[in-house]
């Protein structure tokens, strides 16, 4: 829900206040906003004041969470950045008076534009007309934008595969000539911004990233096909497990993945290709569990796990008719062989998952002579 309350509250007291950014860009698309984001001619501590629910978020920078009933709203005094020189964040920030300085210090036009809760927009730099246009352009001189602050190449990428958005030429010529800057970033931002690329519905801009240098940092180069990625589900598994199949160079470990993903898109690509026949997909059920056997279908674009999860067929020691406690006089390693051997047995020939045959089978396990 808006939170038209905080910019009520705001301008009740005096000030001005506007939505700002990405909520008004996507408002205008249509598209689904997560967060709103405020701007105000409010010092940080006039917000503190008048709202009785707050966090105080970045106060040196001028933002100030505020609680509301719709949910959490950034409200940051306008303000222009100070030099920039870790190719990151400013220096400093100074405190301006008007909307126009404000948004001048913003990244691309159409995250430049301002909006009252009655839908009137504020548009210095031509963010409508660029929305319009499906545009992506800088806010003043380009290599300027992108010399201050290296991340917003990659957000420039990232935007024209989530929007479907075309980058302006003057905007890719800065971004090809400072793409070396990227070097300077945390692996943590870059992951983000490749995860949303890849997620998005033209994950094939992630190979722009690769081509443009701006992922040397993480060891990759060259050119890459990765339009096939576009019909995988928009999963960060499926996505990170088809990138790294595409790219076999791409080395998980130089993001800043979670643990849990990197060893399924390990996985995958340690079992690609993928099983051919029914039995090569329930011996890998019963190696790497039914999550990662998933996503491999999912990769394959294959229904074999689910048809043989549906089956009801035995791939897992939980669902073998014998356990441990049928062979009492077995211990450690020897116990473990025999019910992996008995497992095996099974994933073949299904209907010999019962109690009665499989002790039978173990006898002749036991004396193979």
């Amino acid at each position: 829900m808006r939170p038209d309350e905080v910019l009520d509250t705001l301008q009740r007291a005096g000030f001005e206040a506007w939505y700002v950014g990405g909520c008004v860009r996507d408002t205008l698309l249509g598209r689904p906003i997560h967060d709103w984001d405020v701007t105000t001619s409010a010092m940080p501590e006039q917000v503190l004041a008048l709202f009785p629910r707050t966090v105080p978020t970045g106060l040196p920078h001028g933002t100030v969470t505020v609680l509301s009933d719709s949910g959490p709203v950034e409200v940051t005094t306008y303000r222009a950045d100070g030099d920039y020189h870790d190719g990151r964040h400013p220096d400093g920030v100074r405190f301006v008076r008007s909307l126009r300085e404000d948004t001048a210090r913003r990244d691309f036009t159409v995250n430049a534009m301002a909006m009252d809760q009655r839908g009137n927009i504020r548009d210095f730099y031509g963010g409508r007309a660029d929305l319009a246009a499906g545009i992506l352009r800088c806010v003043g001189a380009p290599e300027r934008r992108f010399r201050e602050d290296a991340l917003r190449m990659l957000r420039a990428c990232r935007f024209a595969a989530q929007l479907g958005f075309a980058i302006e030429p003057e905007t890719w010529a800065a971004l090809l000539r400072c793409a070396p800057l990227c070097k300077q970033l945390s692996r943590e931002r870059i992951t983000e911004e490749v995860t949303k690329t890849i997620r998005s519905p033209s994950p094939q801009w992630a190979a722009a990233m690769i081509r443009c240098g701006l992922l040397t940092s993480c060891c990759l180069t060259g050119s890459n096909d990765l339009s096939q990625l576009s019909v995988l589900p928009p999963t960060a598994e499926a996505r990170w497990a088809g990138f790294g199949l595409l790219v076999p160079e791409l080395d998980f470990s130089a993001f800043r993945l979670p643990a849990k993903l990197v060893k399924l898109c390990r996985m995958a690509r340690a079992h690609w290709p993928a099983p051919e026949e029914r039995l090569g997909w329930k011996r890998l059920l019963a190696a790497e569990g039914e999550e990662a056997a998933r996503l491999l279908a999912t990769l394959a674009q294959t229904d074999a796990v689910d048809e043989i999860i549906a089956s009801g067929d035995c791939v897992s020691l939980k669902t073998l008719a014998v356990s441990g406690r049928d062979f009492p006089l077995l211990r450690g390693p020897a116990l473990g062989q025999m019910l992996h051997a008995l497992l095996g047995h099974v994933l073949q020939c299904p209907a010999d998952n019962n109690r009665e045959t499989l002790l039978e089978l173990s006898k002749k396990l036991e004396s193979p002579s």
